[in-house]
């Protein structure tokens, strides 16, 4: 499995998530022999598989209970932060808008049988028929904190771990309590930007 100890993980339920998955299921074939360092994987259509410590760090952060209901948006191709977090919650809905990946994902998932439903959808939307959600996942990084998932949601404690476009990506928490929203940063980490939520050119004279 994944040495997540020495990068400050403690929390056992991630621990034993991350035990729990075979990540070399998960990538693509070339790069098995590869699955365990702790390293981004390049999958393809903007996506990488989040290297292990910094996918644990972040759900540590988030503070993922069991039973929460979670959304996992743009799932790295593969799904293997959905299968990861679907050990902790259970209940996990993906969503991904390439059907080579949304197949490949559920491939992999049902491979070991994880609790994950994949939808092919808009990552932007967020899935909106489906809300609400506990925990709302954000597989790369954002530019901001997408409003089209804010909306989406509708309980109280609803949190979306997300890293923002910078030259150092910042592990972020934002809480939602009724309509009043709160942010908790963590730790740096540098992750591809998804290509949805890269932000609009700017017309330069």
């Amino acid at each position: 499995m994944p040495q997540v100890k020495t990068a400050a993980v403690t929390d056992p339920l991630v621990i034993s998530a991350l035990a729990a998955v075979p990540r070399e299921l998960f990538v693509p074939e070339a790069q098995r022999p590869f699955a365990y360092m702790d390293e981004d994987l390049v999958v393809g259509k903007g996506r990488c598989v989040m290297e292990p410590a910094v996918l644990a760090r972040l759900l540590q952060l988030a503070d993922v209970q069991p039973g929460d209901r979670a959304l996992v948006v743009a799932p790295a191709g593969t799904g293997y932060s959905a299968a990861v977090l679907a050990q902790m919650t259970g209940t996990v809905v993906a969503v991904d808008s390439d059907p080579v990946l949304v197949a490949h994902a559920r491939q992999a998932c049902a491979q070991i049988r994880a609790g994950v439903s994949i939808i092919a959808d808009d990552p932007k939307t967020g899935c909106a028929e489906l809300p609400p959600f506990d925990i709302i996942l954000i597989d790369g990084a954002v530019s901001e904190i997408p409003r089209l998932l804010r909306n989406a949601s509708r309980m109280a404690g609803v949190s979306w771990p997300l890293f923002r476009q910078g030259t150092v990506g910042r592990a972020t928490v934002v809480t939602r309590v009724g309509e009043v929203f709160s942010r908790r940063q963590g730790f740096d980490a540098m992750i591809p930007l998804l290509p949805e939520f890269a932000p609009a050119p700017k017309f330069v004279f």
